[in-house]
């Protein structure tokens, strides 16, 4: 894949996979879809794998072709827009009905997943009440219900992590700071921490912290980021390129051309060099969780 014009392919391949569940929850082979679009089945390949961008009226009529519901429909219909720009932000609440998540779409699909964090703790590891917290005030204006609903969503992501088939291996990297910052009351705190802990204990996770005492990496200029790899094809080459996930106040950043993703890889080595090894990690980990213990 180049650098040039095209842009990102995050919205062309989700645009397929979601395309792609959709004719097989309509119980519909790819010839049989093809035949009634008109189309041929390598045509319905570039578009399910994310080869090849559509316009908004051939996502429309497959959606018809699969019975999907409106706001569904509208939001492909969007998402198809997204597949001819340079660059790619999803801003929140952009035709985005109960459901459609394109980061978590991702997420499900990736087999490794590189997270460094600054300021908080990542979605994958939160606890309930943590959660919680955060999303209420990120949200001041929503009310209980949709708070709770973001919170059941986010504690169905951490599935990832321990799926019977799979899981997906996770390498974190927190910022000292991430331990320290008071999100929710003190005992909150320390049950966060140990949560942490437990969750570092799985042999597809690795938890490690990058103290005060490191100074300058490259993660102070970066800010948090993480880094999604998906599973081989059966000839062993990538299934889709490596992602660059970057959550914002106002939008999600992807991106996916080979110059930057290099660019991330190498800033999460020189944050993993200057990072504790684990069991250094853990002991900072529950030194801090007792610290809360005692507020």
């Amino acid at each position: 894949m180049s650098d040039g014009p095209t842009g990102s392919t995050v919205p062309r391949r989700q645009l397929g996979r979601y395309l792609r569940n959709l004719r097989s929850d309509a119980r519909l082979t790819v010839k049989a879809a093809a035949r009634a679009l008109e189309w041929s089945e390598a045509k319905m390949w570039r578009i399910e794998s994310g080869q090849s961008s559509l316009r908004a009226l051939d996502v429309q009529a497959m959606c018809a072709a699969y019975g999907a519901p409106d706001d569904l429909t509208q939001a492909l219909m969007g998402l198809a827009k997204e597949t001819k720009a340079r660059g790619w932000w999803h801003a929140y609440g952009d035709v985005t009905p109960e459901g459609f998540h394109l980061f978590i779409g991702l997420e499900e699909a990736a087999s490794e997943v590189d997270w460094y964090e600054t300021d908080l703790m990542p979605g994958l590891l939160q606890t309930r009440e943590y959660a919680q917290t955060i999303i209420q005030r990120g949200n001041p204006n929503e009310d209980e219900l949709e708070v709770e609903r973001r919170v059941n969503l986010r504690m169905s992501r951490q599935v990832l992590l321990t799926r019977p088939t799979s899981p997906a291996n996770l390498n974190v990297v927190l910022s000292e700071t991430v331990l320290r910052r008071p999100v929710c009351h003190p005992a909150a705190m320390a049950v966060q921490l140990r949560h942490l802990l437990d969750v570092g204990q799985l042999s597809n996770v690795s938890v490690r912290v990058i103290p005060f005492a490191a100074g300058f990496h490259l993660g102070v200029l970066s800010g948090p980021f993480g880094i999604l790899r998906f599973p081989p094809n059966r000839d062993g080459n990538e299934s889709e390129p490596p992602t660059v996930y970057s959550d914002g106040f106002t939008g999600d950043l992807y991106l996916d051309k080979p110059g930057e993703v290099t660019r991330y890889k190498a800033a999460f080595a020189d944050i993993c060099t200057n990072a504790s090894d684990e069991q250094t990690s853990r002991r900072l980990i529950s030194e801090v969780a007792g610290s809360y213990d005692k507020q």
